[in-house]
């Protein structure tokens, strides 16, 4: 048997099986950052103060004592 010629090609299949997932799983992690960093900014937009309501609080002036 001649390993040698079979010896280069075996890194070179390995190397294009192992292509595609890692790219796709790279673009899963961008695609997934993005979205967090979307409903991040949603959530910041939902709990801004102009879109809470007022809350009107009686006015409360403690008793002062006098001497």
């Amino acid at each position: 048997m001649n390993s040698k010629n079979s010896s280069p090609l075996v890194p070179t299949i390995w190397l294009s099986l192992v292509t595609s997932p890692f790219i796709l799983g790279f673009l899963a992690v961008s695609f997934l950052s993005e979205t967090s960093i979307q409903l991040g900014r949603a959530s910041e937009e939902l709990f801004r103060g102009t879109r809470l309501p007022v809350l009107h609080f009686p006015n409360f002036e403690p008793e002062v004592e006098e001497e």
